[in-house]
């Protein structure tokens, strides 16, 4: 066995920086003085592979403002163990500083003072100038991106993904896997594939007719003469969370005997080291590293977990690389006869105003965004409020697009999806048709209307809950909680389904909801099929256009216990 000592193990690429809030432009100067681009890719190299991972882009370009969760609840084994430490609470764990850029980049504590002094994260012609970094110094380093790339932005929905794409081909990603990508249809996800230079693994992605694999399972890769197994692993519950009708042909699911099955199969075909490029999420991948034998590395996705430390698990190591371009992984791994003796590892912040942006991939990136420029640009209102998303229940970008759904389509109950990507806005940021974009861009987001019953809102709620908050992380199937609007409510996520939901009420009268009683409820991102109703983008920017000026007010709606 290989023990927890014999492993070399490195934290947070990024200084600790110490500061307080209230920043202004005098902390802002000092903290990109403070910071250097040599500093936040210093490494020392170790052993014999490197592998470079980035994960959940969802089509951002650009450099973002990007807020972590406050709330991002554990259940069961998981409880107060990572991803589900947030805030003061994980600057402890990681004995990061207060106000350092860790603090910053890896937390919602006082972020947009932070966000002030240290400016945006992303952009992929930073990302591209930190690859060619690390390639500069291990020709032989395997970049691999996880999926939910081609989705998330208005040019990757008007180019049907192909910015991204472009992006991509250009970056020199080796290898991928899917999620979002599948919600472009069959034939877009067939026609892209077709066309890359680099396999899109899934070995989870089965026929769903033959029951039979659709997908290359795996790639090998022969580097400085060690044979790296690459192997994908898909988002296992597509026609759960999205809609099965874009992609029938296909079936996916967590598949773990198939997993084994291809490890064993790699293995017995010489494989020294076997990586398995996830997109399950963080807690579906610790419990599958625990149950199939000989994967060493599971670059994790789908969460947008950004853990400044692997995380071990027997002689697995899990890599949480973050979302939105904020982050790449680096992990330099020793391997001898057949076995992972050692890695060390870095999570890179991409400061934007610290890495020099690459000049090739800024021209490539802003001559996919030209055509569309003075869509994306133009300024439909103002925020006051800080405009976030990520946590398990409603941000303040929820908040507003409730708000609008109620608004324009005269409902009283607002449902918006509990999907973890979207940007943050900053007080004082103007609201552009791009920042809509990045929150609700969809192929399927239509906004319906509709009548519901007491009962059949409670039941919605249950069901979701119960793909969060589910002890068992193979049964956790969803985002974060669905975002509700007009309603009150109360739950306790200890409770079995059917049991968490109580104390459901209007929010504008106090009256309790009914079982048996109709409301008007609006909502978007429905899974059926023939879903009617305008684009919730032209509801969300009609109504920020009303207002002029956006400013939310605290929501305590949903009282949540059994923590």
């Amino acid at each position: 066995m290989i023990t927890r000592r014999e492993f070399l193990q490195a934290s947070m690429a990024a200084s600790a920086i110490v500061g307080t809030s209230g920043f202004g432009t005098w902390a802002r100067l000092a903290a990109q003085q403070a910071l250097t681009q040599d500093q936040l890719l210093r490494f020392d190299d170790f052993g014999n592979v490197t592998l470079i991972h980035v994960t959940d882009i969802h089509a951002q370009l650009k450099p973002i403002w990007f807020r972590e969760p406050e709330v991002n609840l554990g259940v069961g084994g998981a409880k107060g163990h990572v991803p589900h430490v947030t805030g003061a609470d994980f600057l402890k764990m990681f004995d990061i500083a207060p106000g350092s850029a860790d603090a910053y980049a890896l937390t919602c504590e006082d972020f947009a003072a932070l966000a002030r002094a240290y400016g945006r994260m992303g952009g992929m012609d930073r990302v591209a100038t930190v690859v060619k970094a690390i390639r500069a110094a291990r020709p032989d380093s395997i970049l691999l991106d996880g999926g939910d790339t081609w989705h998330g932005s208005m040019t990757s929905f008007l180019t049907k993904g192909q910015d991204m794409v472009n992006v991509m081909n250009a970056l020199g990603v080796e290898a991928m896997t899917s999620h979002w990508e599948w919600t472009y249809g069959t034939d877009r996800v067939k026609e892209i594939v077709e066309g890359l230079p680099f396999p899109f693994l899934g070995a989870n992605i089965f026929d769903a007719e033959w029951d039979e694999p659709a997908f290359e399972p795996y790639q090998v890769f022969e580097k400085g003469g060690i044979k790296v197994a690459v192997i994908g692993q898909a988002f296992p519950y597509m026609p759960i969370a999205n809609p099965g009708w874009m992609f029938p042909e296909f079936s996916f699911g967590i598949r773990e005997e198939r997993m084994q099955a291809v490890v064993n199969e790699v293995r017995a075909d010489g494989a020294d080291l076997v990586v398995c490029l996830s997109h399950n999420g963080f807690d579906v991948d610790r419990k599958m590293a625990g149950r199939v034998k000989g994967i060493n590395v599971i670059l994790t996705g789908h969460t947008h977990d950004a853990v400044p430390e692997p995380v071990l698990v027997g002689e697995t190591i899990l890599i949480a690389s973050g979302s939105n371009g904020k982050f790449v992984s680096r992990v330099d791994l020793d391997v001898r006869d057949g076995r992972m003796m050692g890695y060390r590892h870095k999570l890179i912040p991409i400061f934007s105003d610290v890495i020099e942006p690459d000049p090739e991939m800024a021209a490539l990136i802003d001559g996919e965004r030209e055509p569309f420029k003075a869509q994306l640009e133009e300024q439909i209102g103002t925020t006051e409020s800080l405009l976030y998303r990520r946590g398990n229940f409603n941000g303040t970008w929820d908040d507003l697009i409730c708000d609008a759904i109620r608004s324009e389509r005269d409902a009283e109950i607002a449902m918006s999806p509990g999907v973890r990507w979207g940007t943050t806005l900053l007080p004082g940021d103007p609201i552009t048709r791009e920042d809509i974009h990045n929150v609700t861009s969809m192929t399927y987001g239509a906004c319906y209307r509709t009548e519901m019953t007491g009962e059949t809102i409670r039941a919605i709620l249950e069901d979701v809950a119960d793909n969060i908050f589910n002890p068992d992380p193979y049964y956790q199937q969803g985002g974060d909680m669905v975002r509700i609007g007009g309603l009150a409510y109360a739950i306790d996520v200890s409770k079995p389904i059917g049991q968490r939901i109580s104390d459901m009420a209007l929010v504008d009268t106090g009256e309790a909801i009914e079982a048996g009683r109709s409301y008007t409820v609006a909502g978007w991102a429905s899974v059926n099929e023939g879903t009617e109703g305008p684009q919730i983008w032209d509801v969300i920017e009609a109504h920020v256009r009303k207002l002029g000026s956006v400013k939310l007010e605290p929501n305590t709606s949903v009282v949540v216990t059994g923590i």
